[in-house]
């Protein structure tokens, strides 16, 4: 027989890989190997504790638990090898709504296994230590306050960065709505949580305040995220990722998992770190993403001024000896699926004229953290060509030509001049470079609202298109000079 004791070991085993593999998604070029160290931490936590379950009780239904992993890993590989990288942002929002719904059907699975049996029932083995049970059932409330929460938010965080849903054929955008009104209702709802959480503990016996809790956390998560618009997704992606973390932490103290308590502490503290580091990046603070519409929902500015838009030939013939280009890539490369086109450019310039070529890389850009990083891997450009906005930043003086590809509050120069929504929020210093080239389908404004001086520049140049389209007319007159 073995020892339970030392089926432990597995579990440590696995903690180790989490955190080895954590450390390692930290740079794009460790970040595969870091995600395999990832994956072999769950298998093996995976089987560390149906074995464990199977020493210590006698566990029959293998045939259940393997037809629930392979059911499962060929869901999550179907979704992960059909989704085009454009589509990654609604994946991952997704996905962190099933890990928060996976710790919310623990969470109401174990409190409607103690209905009725009380706080302390040795009868029916349950312990005696009151302690300890107040700490489950806070525990129960606390994992489907935030499992529930995760889930509905998801779904509509994923909707959002779809845009909509069609329904019969019909398509209906995905609102941004947010009256004043609505956060006393969010504190309101949180408060009446937290109440039938002490309520369900000190009468066990009551099904109703269970289904109340799954109810009003449901809806809570529904309006946290509905006032949110496109400029913050980034944030709340991170925001999901995290509190789905924290969902499987609680759920880890309410079956006596030790795994699943540090795995689940680790993606919340890290997905925290992550929301901060994009709201720093935003020049926004947490409360004010959750609790402030910004982008999508406010007021927009009216367009006064034109520009004449040039054409590929114009902008062939200008790229032609340039030795320094800085390619900054947006949420419409994204959207036009340009990436490849993009990465022809830069080898281009490489070849033809010896250029040195680099890629800027905004914290904020695109609708997730690292959506840009992604696209561009997907596109094999070199992780070492692929620098970060502080380190790039003092190169665009001396920078020949800029190249933006759909990016627009990102390089907004208003934000330095601390007023408007915009205000203080770190930008592409790419209004001093040179020459600035400027691909997008119109002079529009971005999720803040806030036109841009930089679109009006004398040493701007606007190529006026789909992104795809523009760059493969681009490429094509480079080829022809």
């Amino acid at each position: 027989m073995i020892d339970p004791g030392f089926l432990d070991l597995g579990y440590l085993l696995s903690a180790g890989l989490f955190i080895f593999g954590l450390k390692m998604l930290g740079h794009p070029r460790t970040a595969p190997r870091g995600n395999q160290y990832g994956m072999m931490g769950m298998a093996t936590a995976i089987i560390t504790t149906v074995v464990k379950l199977e020493v210590e009780t006698g566990l029959l239904g293998w045939k259940y638990i393997l037809g629930g992993v392979l059911l499962g890993s060929l869901i999550g590989y179907v979704m992960a090898a059909r989704v085009e990288m454009t589509g990654m942002p609604e994946l991952v929002a997704l996905f962190n709504g099933f890990g928060g719904a996976a710790s919310a059907l623990v969470a109401l699975s174990e409190a409607l296994e103690r209905i009725g049996i009380g706080i302390s029932d040795p009868a029916n083995g349950i312990p005696a230590d009151p302690l300890t049970l107040w700490v489950i059932w806070i525990a129960i409330g606390m994992s489907a306050l935030v499992g529930w929460m995760t889930l509905t938010g998801s779904i509509l965080a994923m909707l959002k960065l779809k845009g909509g849903i069609s329904i019969f054929g019909k398509w209906i955008k995905t609102p941004t709505w947010g009256p004043p009104w609505l956060n006393p209702i969010k504190v309101a709802c949180g408060l009446s949580v937290f109440v039938l959480i002490y309520l369900s503990a000190v009468n066990p016996e009551n099904t109703d305040y269970v289904w109340y809790i799954v109810g009003l956390s449901s809806l809570l998560g529904i309006m946290l995220v509905l006032p949110i618009g496109g400029a913050d997704m980034p944030v709340v992606v991170s925001l999901l990722n995290s509190l789905s973390g924290i969902a499987a932490a609680f759920t880890g103290f309410i079956i006596g998992n030790s795994v699943l308590i540090i795995a689940g502490s680790l993606v919340g503290a890290s997905g925290l770190i992550l929301t901060f580091i994009m709201c720093k990046a935003m020049n926004r603070r947490l409360i004010d993403v959750l609790f402030k519409t910004f982008g999508g929902g406010g007021e927009k500015q009216s367009l006064t001024r034109t520009k004449v838009g040039s054409d590929p030939d114009e902008v062939a013939m200008l790229a032609d000896g340039a030795q320094s280009v800085i390619i900054v890539p947006g949420y419409g490369m994204a959207v036009s699926q340009s990436q490849h086109q993009v990465k022809e450019f830069g080898d281009l310039m490489e070849e033809m004229f010896d250029t040195d070529v680099k890629y800027a890389i905004h914290p904020v850009a695109g609708r997730m953290p690292g959506h840009m990083n992604v696209l561009l891997a997907e596109a094999n450009v070199p992780y070492d060509k692929l620098i970060e906005m502080d380190e790039i930043n003092p190169e665009f003086p001396d920078c020949d030509l800029c190249l933006i590809i759909g990016a627009n509050d990102t390089i907004n120069p208003v934000a330095r001049s601390g007023e408007g929504p915009l205000a203080g929020m770190p930008i592409m210093d790419c209004d001093k470079a040179r020459v600035v080239v400027i691909i997008k389908r119109s002079l529009s404004v971005g999720y803040a609202g806030v036109d841009n001086d930089l679109f009006y520049e004398d040493k701007t140049m606007m190529l006026f298109g789909d992104g795809k389209d523009m760059m493969t007319k681009l490429n094509a007159a480079m080829k022809e000079l």
